[in-house]
């Protein structure tokens, strides 16, 4: 699934909580989600019309609607779906129904891995539908295109399947003799050919049939309608004829000789190929990538300061000394592997069937060949060096533009790198990358920890309504190699490893230390610390928090927590056990990213929080939006009446900042006001 992809669900639930579960452990998890909910027919109309949703969460105990009704009202609609059956447990009988009436796959509340794994199944599976109806349609606007180019091709064409024509232009009918295609329909294509090439041309046409690696262009002797034969050149390719597989076959008269064709095909200078046929070499090399075959590889390389050795030896004998470059190119070449020029002094080799580590002894081994030489450029002697980057062939980068992109950029690398280096991309090596960088990150996480690689930033949280003392986010940061690095970074790291606790507690422990100093001074400060889910769940944490604030000896209020609405309304039951023992250690919490839901102010029934920190999307382009303004004044509205206090984050400018305060928002934030500071 494409992260930039955003997923339309329409929930037809009768629980908007268990919706709004659903919908945080989804965003969660990185998927954006843009959500509906329905609890009758009418409702279900508008939202179709409205949404269009992508997929749709049916809940069969709603008691409203049925599932039939439901399906019958999206056919009408004339869009693809997913229907998915929302359930409390896996009863055998309920789903088999289900899926009789016309779901796509159930997914169980409880089992927040499963929703997830058929939530993204059944968008790709909708994704692929969309893609494929397109490529279909391009697929039948092309073949009405070639039908077209086929009638006024001049060269001799025909479809055949199973060996039988099945299909054939009018210059194939002129070139055989025939009249019209009634005369071949049925014909077997072996009739055309001379009795010297049938049984070649038999072979050629099972192997092709077989998909099996085969040249695509061979010389042979054909036979016209009145038995005189002619010599022509046949290219074979892969078709379809009115759905069916079949072969493409062209029939060329032989006006060139095979050896002076191969001529044509050659860089007069280096006697490699020249670079329109290396492309074609590419592209197929290409084609077998993506039916499977592995262990291809295309390398550029180029020879060290080319510009300089040029200037050293004159213009007049640079193409002698590429000559011999490319020789030694040439020499290591094996059977199956392919060499041209792909630019003025860049050389392309396609490697076949090597592993991983020989395609790497191949690049170090010709590197020593070039090193070693000795190069002859009329009267002068010289020696060079070659800069290699390549890139391996496999399934996830069969593109021609991309493999050549890849290999590009590898052989820059290898450039930037200094002389006589290398540099060899792997399509397939991202995990592992991506398991190496996270072991570093994780070392220097563990490393902060434990010393003083981890540091905080405050940044003010400005009253509109004249509130006393002062307010401020305390913000994290990390020392890296490079300078700061953000929590967004880092902290997916730390939580995947189980460290996000331990951080937790590092920032209420130097923020506690810090409102102890500045009440020290006679300042009163608030300072808004986030948590994260592991210190929610974590029975020890108010134990230590009592302790420390005790020992600290401050007031109460002083400390609020916060954690976003999202996490908070997965984690209802904790989150409710959490704050009934924070409020006792006079501890107040804050709601981040609030609005964000489907009905957020129901979540204010189940838990008891101070402040409400309105979800930064409001405030995007808030002096152009009258939307927005009105959405950020009805939460303040009914944030008043609930006796909340509101803040309003990434503010960043002064006309957003008067329209919150008419809006009645209690407290702003964000760079234009304040940019952070570190704590000191």
């Amino acid at each position: 699934m494409k992260k930039d992809f955003v997923i339309k669900i329409l929930f037809i639930e009768h629980s908007v909580e268990d919706a709004e579960q659903i919908i945080s452990l989804l965003r969660n998890t990185g998927i954006a989600v843009r959500p509906a909910r329905a609890t009758a027919a009418d409702q279900v109309q508008a939202a179709l019309t409205e949404l269009e949703p992508d997929l749709v969460m049916f809940d069969p105990g709603n008691g409203a609607i049925t599932l039939v009704e439901v399906i019958r009202m999206l056919d009408a609609q004339g869009i693809d779906y997913s229907v998915l059956g929302l359930v409390g447990t896996l009863d055998n009988q309920q789903v088999a129904t289900l899926f009789e009436q016309g779901v796509h796959g159930i997914v169980t509340r409880g089992m927040p891995g499963q929703l997830l794994a058929v939530v993204r199944r059944e968008f790709d599976a909708l994704q692929n539908r969309r893609m494929l109806r397109l490529l279909e349609g391009t697929q039948r606007e092309l073949e009405r295109r070639c039908d077209a180019l086929l009638d006024s091709s001049r060269d001799a064409i025909t479809y055949v399947h199973e060996g039988v024509h099945v299909r054939a232009n009018q210059a194939y009918l002129e070139a055989f003799g025939h009249e019209s295609f009634d005369d071949l329909l049925g014909m077997p294509i072996l009739d055309m050919i001379d009795a010297s090439s049938v049984d070649e041309f038999k072979n050629l046409l099972r192997g092709h049939t077989r998909q099996e690696k085969l040249a695509n262009q061979v010389s042979l002797r054909a036979r016209r309608a009145d038995g005189s034969p002619f010599d022509a050149t046949v290219e074979f390719a892969p078709a379809t004829f009115e759905g069916e597989p079949c072969l493409q076959i062209v029939f060329r008269r032989q006006t060139i000789d095979p050896a002076m064709l191969e001529q044509l095909q050659r860089d007069p200078v280096t006697g490699l190929y020249n670079r329109a046929h290396m492309l074609e070499c590419i592209d197929h090399a290409v084609t077998d990538a993506a039916k499977g075959k592995k262990g291809q590889a295309l390398l550029l390389i180029e020879p060290d300061n080319w510009a300089t050795m040029v200037g050293g030896i004159g213009l007049a004998k640079a193409d002698e000394l590429l000559a011999s470059f490319s020789d030694r190119v040439r020499i290591l070449l094996g059977t199956n592997d392919t060499a041209g020029m792909l630019a003025e002094h860049t050389l392309g080799v396609i490697l076949d069937s090597r592993s991983d580590e020989a395609i790497r002894e191949w690049i170090a081994k010709l590197q020593q060949s070039i090193a070693g030489a000795i190069f002859d450029a009329g009267s002068r002697s010289i020696t060079a060096t070659a800069s290699i980057g390549g890139s391996l062939l496999g399934e996830k980068n069969a593109n021609t533009e991309l493999l050549l992109n890849q290999a590009s950029q590898a052989l820059r690398t290898a450039q930037s790198l200094g002389s006589n280096q290398a540099d060899l991309h792997d399509p397939s090596a991202r995990e592992k990358a991506d398991e190496e960088r996270e072991r570093y990150w994780l070392d220097l996480l563990q490393k902060a920890l434990d010393g003083k690689g981890l540091m905080l930033y405050h940044q003010h949280t400005i009253s509109l309504q004249d509130a006393e003392g002062d307010y401020s986010e305390i913000l994290l940061r990390m020392d890296g190699p490079q300078g700061e690095v953000l929590p967004g970074f880092f902290m997916p790291i730390a939580d995947k490893h189980g460290l996000t606790g331990a951080i937790d507690r590092w920032v209420l422990d130097q923020a506690i230390t810090a409102l102890q100093r500045r009440e020290g001074m006679g300042q009163q400060t608030t300072f808004f610390v986030k948590i994260t889910a592991a210190s929610l769940q974590d029975p020890t944490l108010l134990v230590w928090l009592g302790e420390r604030l005790a020992q600290a000896g401050l007031k109460r209020g002083r400390l609020v927590l916060e954690m976003t609405e999202s996490k908070v309304m997965t984690l209802l039951r904790p989150a409710q056990e959490f704050l009934a023992g924070w409020k006792k250690l006079g501890g107040r919490f804050a709601l981040e990213q609030f609005g964000s839901g489907l009905n957020s102010f129901q979540l204010l029934s189940h838990i008891d929080v101070d402040y409400l920190k309105i979800d930064r999307s409001y405030m995007a382009d808030l002096p152009k939006s009258p939307d927005n303004q009105k959405k950020v004044a009805e939460i303040c509205q009914q944030a008043r009446e609930l006796k909340k206090q509101t803040i309003a984050e990434w503010v960043e400018d002064a006309t957003s900042t008067s329209l919150l305060f008419a809006a009645g928002v209690d407290f702003v934030q964000g760079n234009f006001l304040q940019v952070p500071q570190r704590l000191d």
